[in-house]
Parts: structure tokens; sequence; C-alpha cells
């Protein structure tokens, strides 16, 4: 649930030291992106009538589908007055998590695309045997909210920095997601998120009513093409550059030679089992080639673990039915042996919408646990839990073990304040810990790293699942 992510994308797939340069590149303007808040009614109804009266003397399949295309734009008119009517009349007061002109304001303003444009080095040099491309991911909407916006809810945006042969170029790209093309093509946003939109009582059955309007009139189809925004970090494994984001499949991307970005689509990983959701974290064995990554259900199982071997085709589901209730795990750990899930006070109640408020929560009453499973398991029967009082883990940045395998250390960022995490992150205070378990006694302990507020930690990818200072 990071603001961003990102990750150096080596020629000679290592990272490679550089002393401190400077990097000058031409500044853009702010955000080009514009409110299409004006709607015509009246233009949009006489182009109808006179498109249908242009193919009166057409073939009745022609008539057809000028038909079907009509009623679609009546509905899409019809669809944006509620849209508006639901912004303008029903939602309650913003709160500063969720009022636009508070989130997205300072850093988070948000920037329009911009091509690959030279940069100046102006203060030290780029040695020449640095060629590879640093790629951060981050959310960034397309057009400017009309009603309530989360600092989560932005389309995935790709900046670029392409190092080669002592020059660099810059770029930034939104990734073409379904979401981002559907809206594109509309003109505004229209996709609920779970973060912002349920705001009062009125407001979230409203929006849950003109979302169920529109799948079942066809204007989105998020079982066939998910709704994800791709906006939370940037992996690659399996022989693919991949923009993700938890509630979604991840999306290939290419980079080109002249540093631009350009989006392949939505990646399965060539499943024969379909899947639409993974994590925004899987975790690479850079000396085996594999990756692990998971999924959260609604239902039973609320956690499936599965693997992707070095091939890239994912292997089969391991289904974890021991954990009782949905826990939006955000990020796990996996060493040589096992992978390690928190099961956290971060929670899903759907009852909440009737309430007004994000179906996304915290339960103050629940004990955070930590599952480990063998990370080759076929199944959970060699699952086991530990209690872990007071640790909601958020983001793993990395995980080792010791003693032969006898102990798992962990070192990750603690929410001490979980009930902010939505609301204001500033104050969730996210603070390092290393976390040691006992495979055979099952025990757990926990030693601070820091009394700083420190999170989104960083290692050399060659070093995952691997000892690190």
């Amino acid at each position: 649930m990071e603001v961003l992510s990102s990750t150096f994308l080596s020629k000679n797939h290592h990272l490679l030291g550089v002393s401190s340069i400077r990097i000058n590149h031409v500044k853009r303007p702010r955000s080009i992106i514009t409110s299409d808040s004006s709607f015509n009614i009246f233009e949009t109804v006489k182009e109808l009538i006179t498109s249908t009266t242009q193919t009166l003397k057409n073939s009745p399949q022609s008539l057809k589908k000028v038909h079907k295309k009509n009623k679609q734009s009546l509905l899409q008119i019809i669809f944006k007055s509620f849209d508006d009517s639901i912004c303008a009349f029903m939602d309650s007061p913003f709160r500063p998590s969720i009022d636009p002109k508070n989130v997205l304001s300072g850093n988070f303003a948000p920037v329009g695309e911009l091509p690959p444009t030279a940069c100046e080095v102006v203060e030290g040099f780029l040695p020449t045997s640095l060629d590879g491309a640093y790629i951060r991911n981050g959310p960034n909407p397309q057009f400017i909210p009309r009603g309530p916006y989360h600092l989560l809810d932005g389309d995935g945006m790709l900046h670029v920095v392409k190092i080669s042969k002592g020059k660099v170029t810059y770029c930034s790209r939104f990734v073409k997601t379904y979401k981002y093309m559907l809206e594109n093509k509309m003109g505004y946003p229209i996709l609920p998120s779970p973060f912002a939109s349920f705001n009062g009582v009125a407001a979230s059955i409203a929006r849950l009513i003109i979302t169920f309007a529109r799948v079942v009139t066809g204007e989105f189809n998020p079982l066939k093409h998910g709704l994800g925004a791709a906006n939370t970090s940037v992996a690659q494994f399996g022989g693919k550059i991949l923009a993700l984001a938890e509630y979604d499949l991840p999306y290939a991307v290419k980079l080109t030679p002249d540093g631009d970005i350009i989006t392949l689509g939505r990646h399965d990983f060539r499943s024969c089992e379909p899947f639409s959701t993974m994590t925004a974290h899987p975790k690479v064995d850079w000396d085996t080639g594999e990756a692990f990554a998971y999924r959260h259900g609604i239902v039973r199982p609320f956690l499936t673990f599965f693997r992707i071997n070095s091939d890239g085709r994912k292997q089969k589901d391991v289904k974890i039915f021991s954990m009782e209730r949905f826990s939006a795990i955000h990020d796990f750990a996996v060493t040589k042996n096992y992978a390690i899930f928190p099961n956290t006070q971060i929670v899903l109640n759907p009852l909440w919408i009737f309430r007004g408020r994000s179906p996304l929560g915290v339960d103050r009453s629940k004990v955070p646990r930590f599952g480990i499973i063998p990370r080759f398991a076929e199944d959970e029967r060699e699952m086991w839990w530990i209690d872990a009082p007071g640790l909601n883990m958020l983001h793993c940045v990395n995980s080792w073990e010791e003693d032969g395998g006898e102990r798992i250390v962990i070192v990750a960022s603690n929410i001490v304040s979980v009930e902010q995490v939505f609301e204001n992150i500033d104050l969730s205070q996210l603070r390092l810990e290393k976390i040691v378990i006992d495979v055979k006694a099952k025990t757990m302990e926990r030693y601070p790293l820091s009394d700083k507020v420190l999170d989104l930690g960083v290692i050399n990818p060659a070093y995952a699942m691997k000892k690190n200072r």
C-alpha cells in the first residue's frame, strides 16, 4: 500500500554501484489532465437523432448496430448524470484522507506523461559500464476526481530513468490497464474505490447500485478484464517486466531502446487454472529464477499460495483454509525453505458499506498471527501459526534462515498505530523490526531496529532470501 515502489533493471541482471551524481532534466508542467465535467446533453441527443435518421435507408443489420450504439450512449448519459448527482448531493463532507484538494497537492499533485527526454549530468559522472534502467511505479490519476479520492486510487504511472554509455533519458508513462483505457474512453473516472467511494450511507449504496448497473448493461466486465490500476510496484521475473497491484493480475511492460516504456497487456503466467488477482509483492529467488506469490479471496479459502517457475509459468495452487477470515496481507516473506504470511488486524467487512464506510478497516480485537508453510508445500498440512500481538507487518525488506534452518529472520515494517493506516499514514508510525522465529520451539522474538519512522526498504535483489547487513 505504498505510495511508490521501484526497481533497477540492469542489463547484466545485477546492481552496479556508482558514486553520487546529480541529473537535471527538462522541467515539465504539472498535470495536463483535465476534469471533463461539462456535458451538453442536447447536442448528444441531436447527434443520436441525426445518426438514426441517416441509417433508416440502410440495411436492417446496420440499423441494429446503430440502435445498439445509441442505446449504449444514452446509458452512458444516464450513468454520468447519476455519478454527478451522487458527488453533488449524497457524499458526506470529505475527510482529509479522501479530499482530492488535500490528497493531490504538493509532491502528490498529478503529472502528465513525458516521452523519452535527454537529461544533462551537471555534477559527477556516469561510468560507461553502467547500463540499465531505474523504474518507479506509483498512483497518479489521469483525471481530476469529481468525488472522494484516496492516495492509493490513482492510475499506475511508470517513471523511467535509462542510463547507457554515459547518457541519461527520463520518461513517464501510464500503465495502459483495462481501467485506464475504459476511463480514458469515457472521459472521466467511473470505477469505485474501496478506500474512498463509500463515503456516507446514501453515497455508498448509490455507488454500489450504479456499479452493478454498469456491469449488467455491459459497460465494463470486471470478471473478464479486471479493474486493477497496476499502481503499486514493479518486478522482473520469468522474462517479463511487470507493473503490479494486488487486486488484479500484473501488466507486462516493455522498455524500448530509446528509453520509452510500452504496456503489453494483462499477464496470467500461462496458467491452466483461471485466477484474477495476485500480490503486488512477489518474491523472486535470483538463484533459481522462481517467484513466489499469493492472492486473497473474499470467501474461503481467504488465502492461496502459489509458485511461478523460472520459465514464467504459474504452478499449482496451495489453498490455505486455516486462515479463518479475510486479512489484508499486503506483503509476505520467503526464505530458502519457508513462506511466512502475516495475518494482520486489517480486515474486510462488506457490511460496513451499509454504514457508509469503507469495507476495509481495522479490527483491534483481533490478535495478529504469522503463518509458516514450506515454500514447496503441495498443500497446507505442514502449515503452522504463531500469535504475534501488536505486530501488523506491512512490508518485508528481506528474510533468511540461520542455524541450519532452525531460525527464520525477517526484517519488516510494523504499523504501530494501525488505525491510522488508511486515514493518515504519516501517523501510523511505521517502524522497522527484526523478527526471529524459532522453527522447532514455534516461538517468536522481536527486536526494534530504529525508533524512527521507516518503510519501503530496498536491498540488492541478488541478496533476497539471504542474510544481509
